[in-house]
């Protein structure tokens, strides 16, 4: 096994010296943290255990005892986990995450998803040995349903390891779990429980691949959709672990430091348990999927000792490098590989009601209108429940009927954020594209990312039909505009965009390989001529042959082009292409990044919030808050809830964004 760690043995090593040293540096008054994280994070931990036993040897004390009482907070319980063996402090993890009132189940996942067999045997040793309890015994206790059956499996430390691959058996594996899931009503868990639970790594890669084609969705997405809760959670921990234990760490890693405080227990156990292992390729998966390096995120988010502890750890600042690392480039093309073969099936949150009744609907809205006062529930019942295409019969029945304009009456009966919600509801899906693009242009600034998620996320229909739409309301066209607003080489994406006349259909192969050349060739070209080159094919071409592009460029450059672009490009133009690259890649996880960005932080911005919610309600909200729940350990009815409660006093407009996203996950 190559050595990937950033920790290992010293060459010049005396335990003996070493005890003395940490000994000189907790005697007296105070202690010198500083002498005691350069020490330990020098050593291996085979090296601390030799220090542990000549502080005894030397001293009569008890190392581990005396850095508790010199030491502190999160610094203390970072210094004392690495003077543990791997096993031991496996053991208390798990110990620890079952004991008490609640259970710490993320906890549970992550050791018992990405351990091997010798080290799952050591863990259940050394818990014996430390607590004289079985681990089994307290999962068991601790846990239960499938979820409880899954972890019980991986504690046996049984999973094949020959590293032997029966084709025919590959085969009949992905067929078993197609067959367990997606092909029939209701999930064979067991099934999925004793493939995912027992078969080598090497034989599951094959497996998920063979899936995909049997399926035409990834192995992911079928568990996405099949299974639920904490055991949805370990099996897609398990499934990644199988795909890359790094970028499993990297994700595990970036959620641990984003948002409002920081996870330090599960930040503190990464970088202790893969220190030796793999810290090197950790490093290297971060930077690829989040654009910046594990140093500096760490850096950022942690402080004092404990964050100088950290960094040692982490072992230095990939950002300083400035290149792609080869081992991230063989991930990168894995994944553009993965994206190419997935056929995602597209699942809206709105649905059309069963026997609509227009003319019953459009009496019931001018009852919750007519009189002193409004019945906003009654017009948020009716109109988030019903399909766009309803809505425009309800529309016409209430003109029909009571000789009104629905949408005069919806506006001076609302206010504020609901009516603009409603509103958006109301209007068709062209119509509703053409007013947002109006919005972005309005005024004195103008809104470049609305213009770039629009036209970037819209089929070629959509975008006619909005070209159209935009004609009629505003009288003038929507080429125009965009020209008025813009500039330069931004200007051109779009109107290139704005044309809806984007190739369809599959990757041409040959086509693909001759264009990820031509980008490769222009990251060498004049800034003017690469930005032109990269306009050509990517506002072109279609999203499944882009999909072989990107990878083909991989193999190309040992580079991927998101990285490419953010290096290489700046502003708007940058924020356009990148925007692209990430709808070929995965939309819902795009549109589930932007709902994220609209909410979070100081104030929400809720036209954003609005345009997403309302245009992609009918196609794939539900995709999308599957993304963002994964993305972001929160679920998106959850994050809503939360983030629109300010200003939002009476809380329709909370109440509309929240049927309209249809549920919790």
């Amino acid at each position: 096994m190559v050595f990937r760690g950033t920790i290992s043995d010293d060459p010049d090593f005396d335990p003996s010296t070493d005890a003395e040293a940490l000994y000189n540096s907790m005697k007296g008054i105070g202690s010198d943290k500083e002498a005691i994280l350069d020490l330990v994070t020098s050593r291996s931990n085979a090296q601390r255990q030799e220090i542990i036993t000549a502080y005894k040897c030397s001293f009569g004390k008890d190392l581990i005892e005396d850095l508790k009482y010199e030491l502190t907070g999160k610094f203390e319980r970072l210094i004392v986990s690495l003077m543990r063996t791997p096993a031991y402090h496996d053991a208390k993890e798990i110990h620890d995450a079952v004991k008490g009132a609640g259970t710490n189940e993320r906890c549970l996942i992550e050791v018992m998803a990405s351990r091997n067999n010798r080290q799952m045997c050591d863990m259940v040793a050394a818990y014996k040995d430390a607590y004289d309890r079985d681990i089994e015994e307290d999962i068991i206790a601790d846990t239960s349903g499938h979820f409880k059956k899954m972890l019980v499996v991986l504690l046996q430390g049984t999973r094949d390891e020959s590293g032997v691959v029966d084709a025919d058996l590959v085969e009949q594996d992905a067929q078993d779990l197609y067959d367990a899931g997606e092909a029939q009503w209701g999930t064979d868990e067991a099934k999925f429980i004793m493939i995912l639970g027992n078969r080598s790594v090497t034989h599951l890669r094959m497996v998920f691949d063979a899936y995909e084609k049997v399926a035409e969705m990834s192995i992911e997405d079928s568990i996405k959709n099949e299974l639920s809760g904490d055991f949805e959670r370990l099996m897609l921990a398990v499934v990644q672990c199988i795909r890359s234990v790094p970028m499993f760490y990297a994700r595990r890693l970036y959620k641990s430091m984003k948002g409002l405080g920081t996870a330090d227990n599960t930040l503190i156990r990464i970088m202790i348990s893969r220190s030796e292992i793999d810290m090197l390729d950790i490093r290297e998966c971060f930077r690829l999927r989040y654009e910046m390096s594990l140093y500096n995120m760490i850096k950022d988010d942690t402080s004092g000792d404990y964050k100088r502890t950290l960094l040692k750890l982490c072992g230095g600042d990939d950002d300083l490098a400035g290149e792609f690392f080869p081992e991230a480039a063989q991930i990168a093309y894995k994944m553009w590989e993965l994206s190419s073969m997935t056929k995602v099936q597209l699942r809206p949150t709105v649905r059309p009601a069963p026997n609509l009744d227009a003319a019953a609907d459009a009496q019931a809205l001018r009852k919750a209108m007519k009189g002193f006062g409004t019945d906003e529930d009654a017009i948020i019942d009716i109109v988030a429940q019903r399909t766009n295409s309803q809505r425009q019969e309800i529309r016409q029945a209430f003109k029909s009927l009571l000789g009104r304009d629905l949408m005069k009456d919806l506006k001076s009966e609302l206010s504020k954020n609901l009516e603009r919600l409603i509103i958006g509801l109301m209007l068709t899906p062209a119509a509703f594209d053409a007013k947002m693009m109006r919005k972005a242009m309005e005024g004195a600034g103008t809104d470049e990312h609305s213009l770039i998620e629009i036209l970037v996320t819209r089929s070629n229909e959509e975008i006619l039909a909005m070209n159209a739409a935009y004609q009629d309301a505003y009288k003038k066209s929507l080429e125009e505009a965009i020209q008025s607003e813009t500039s330069g080489h931004f200007c051109r994406i779009l109107v290139s965009l704005v044309q809806g006349a984007r190739e369809e259909g599959p990757a041409d192969v040959e086509r693909a390989n001759a264009d990820a050349q031509e980008l490769a060739d222009a990251c060498n070209a004049e800034s003017d001529d690469m930005e032109m080159k990269f306009m050509s094919i990517l506002c072109t071409r279609s999203f499944p042959h882009l999909r072989r592009v990107f990878q083909e460029f991989v193999r190309y450059t040992n580079k991927d082009i998101e990285q490419i672009i953010k290096k290489e490009m700046s502003g708007d133009v940058k924020n356009a292409f990148y925007a692209i690259v990430c709808s070929v890649k995965n939309q819902p996880s795009y549109f589930a990044d932007r709902l994220y960005k609209a909410m979070k932080g100081l104030g929400t911005d809720d036209r954003a919030l609005i345009r997403i919610m309302v245009s992609r309600s009918e196609v794939d909200l539900f995709n999308i808050r599957k993304e963002f729940k994964e993305t972001h350990d929160v679920t998106l009815h959850e994050f809503i809830q939360v983030e629109t409660m300010i200003g939002d006093t009476s809380g329709d407009y909370r109440k509309t964004l929240l049927m309209l996203c249809g549920g919790e996950d």
